[in-house]
């Protein structure tokens, strides 16, 4: 049984900058809901509810979102607004959230590193701060449920473009199913030549105490930094790996594009949203192409 969730929320969010200079990047809301909600909120419907958020320098709005505020609160009840009020009390229950500050960026597993006490000899669920995965089934209860079956390391994958492999930790192995590869070969953003597939590692993982001992031993890679992927190679020589091809889409909101897809996609999920915000963009689209058609139409200018 998986107990134990870990967060990693600790990165700069360059590629968000200006907006990331104050607030973090997991704080990013898709509508009206920061980005780490939806990752607290796939624990919880996981079946986990002990979660450690390795958080940094400037993310003190994490920990405050999850936290009471009594005097919101009860300005939302001297308005007589229960359901505002119903929802916010939701959020700072809806887990047990600890926080420790990783306070140098050395890669994702110097920052998994630094969850060694707290899950102590346990294994233990893994979800990128900055990753959505929308799914019927959550995507981690998919891999505990492997993990039940195996009793090893699982990690998440998902296809990708071949040009598009250097982005991603990549796997290779043996298929055992049309979804579950038994893993022989982890490599960190390689080159399309190099990749052992183009199954990348989608955000989410399930990993065994041992990655412990052999984080605190994995020497630098990409980037100059701590490479949970590398650490998992090592792993390997010791334990097996499975990975689980995710049954879900997974939102990198990290991304801009991404970001700006995965709000319009969510917002046409809302009842409240959806019929109006559907018309604006269909007459959006409109205008568009008939600027578009307009400007073909145009003659070409003489001189």
């Amino acid at each position: 049984m998986i107990k134990k969730a870990v967060i990693p929320a600790a990165g700069l969010g360059t590629r968000f900058l200006p907006v990331t200079k104050a607030q973090p990047k997991e704080m990013l809301p898709i509508i009206d809901t920061p980005t780490i909600q939806y990752v607290v909120q796939e624990c919880v419907d996981s079946g986990i509810e002990d979660i450690l958020i390795i958080s940094g320098k400037g993310k003190r709005s994490i920990e405050d979102h999850f936290d009471k505020n009594y005097e919101l609160e009860s300005r939302l009840l001297e308005k007589e607004d229960e359901a505002l009020y119903t929802h916010l009390r939701h959020i700072e229950s809806m887990a047990n959230i600890h926080f420790i500050r990783q306070k140098e960026l050395n890669g994702l597993g110097d920052a998994i590193y630094h969850a060694r006490f707290h899950c102590e000899h346990e294994p233990f669920a893994v979800l990128l701060g900055d990753t959505i995965i929308d799914s019927v089934i959550p995507v981690t209860q998919q891999l505990i449920d492997l993990y039940e079956q195996y009793g090893q390391t699982v990690v998440a994958v998902e296809t990708v473009p071949r040009e598009n492999v250097s982005r991603y930790g990549i796997v290779g192995g043996k298929n055992l199913s049309s979804k579950v590869m038994q893993v022989n070969k982890l490599v960190e953003k390689p080159g399309p030549e190099k990749a052992p597939s183009n199954l990348a590692i989608a955000g989410r993982y399930i990993l065994t105490p041992g990655i412990f001992r052999i984080l605190e031993k994995t020497p630098r890679g990409k980037g100059n930094e701590i490479q949970l992927t590398d650490a998992l190679q090592i792993l390997l020589k010791e334990e097996g790996i499975f990975a689980a091809l995710i049954e879900g889409k997974r939102y990198d909101i990290g991304n801009k594009m991404d970001f700006l897809k995965t709000t319009v996609e969510f917002a046409l999920k809302r009842k409240e949203f959806a019929g109006e915000f559907e018309d604006f963009l269909r007459e959006t689209v409109k205008k568009i192409d008939k600027a578009k058609s307009q400007s073909d139409e145009k003659p070409e200018s003489a001189f």
